[in-house]
C-alpha cells in the first residue's frame, strides 16, 4: 500500500466539454487509493464537463513534463478533440512513452496519441468515431472496452471509466 501513496498521475482534460465521467471516476479511483493527481489543461482556467463537472487544473500543457509522473492520462469528450493536432499535448504523449510511463486515453482522446505517433504497432481501442485515427496510425484496433498494451491503455468511453481507472491503479501497483 505504501508504495502507491508517492504515485502521481497527471490527467489531462479538455477546457471545456471532456466527458465528466471519464474524468470524475478514474480521479476518485486513484485518489481513493493516495495518489497524487494533477489536472493539466490548456489553461488553468476553470475547465467545464459535457455535463457540468467542473475542475480547475493546477497547471498548462505547456508546464508539463512527463518525467515528473508515473502515469498520463487524456481524458475524452467531446471537447478532447482541442488536443489532436496540439503539439504540447503530443510532446507529452511521446516523453511518456520514451519514458516508461504509464499512457492512458478514453473514448476521442486516444486519437491524439494515433497522431502523437505513440499507438504504431500497439493495440488500442477507442470511441467508436475515431476508429480510423487509430488504424491510420498505424494501431491494431481491438474494439474492447479497454485495451492495455505494455504501458498504454486505452478504454472506449463512459461506460469504461471504472474499469480504465482500476486499470491505471494495478498498473501503478506494478511499478
Amino acid at each position: 500500500m505504501s508504495s502507491q501513496v508517492s504515485r502521481s498521475v497527471l490527467m489531462i482534460v479538455a477546457p471545456r466539454d471532456f466527458r465528466d465521467e471519464e474524468f470524475l471516476e478514474p480521479y476518485g479511483i486513484l485518489t481513493s487509493a493516495s495518489v497524487e493527481v494533477t489536472v493539466a489543461s490548456t489553461t488553468t482556467e476553470k475547465a467545464t464537463g459535457m455535463f457540468g463537472a467542473e475542475v480547475t487544473p493546477s497547471v498548462t500543457i505547456g508546464e508539463v513534463e512527463a518525467e515528473d509522473y508515473d502515469a498520463v492520462l487524456f481524458i475524452g469528450g467531446r471537447g478532447s478533440s482541442v488536443f489532436f493536432e496540439d503539439p504540447e499535448a503530443h510532446r507529452i504523449a511521446r516523453q511518456a512513452v520514451e519514458q516508461g510511463k504509464i499512457l492512458g486515453a478514453i473514448c476521442i482522446a486516444p486519437a491524439t496519441l494515433a497522431r502523437a505517433g505513440v499507438l504504431k504497432g500497439r493495440k488500442a481501442t477507442c470511441f467508436s468515431s475515431v476508429s480510423g485515427e487509430l488504424k491510420e496510425g498505424g494501431a491494431e484496433f481491438s474494439g474492447a472496452m479497454v485495451q492495455r498494451d505494455g504501458l498504454i491503455l486505452t478504454a472506449t468511453g463512459p461506460e469504461a471509466a471504472d474499469e480504465f481507472g482500476r486499470s491505471v491503479l494495478a498498473m501503478l501497483g506494478e511499478q
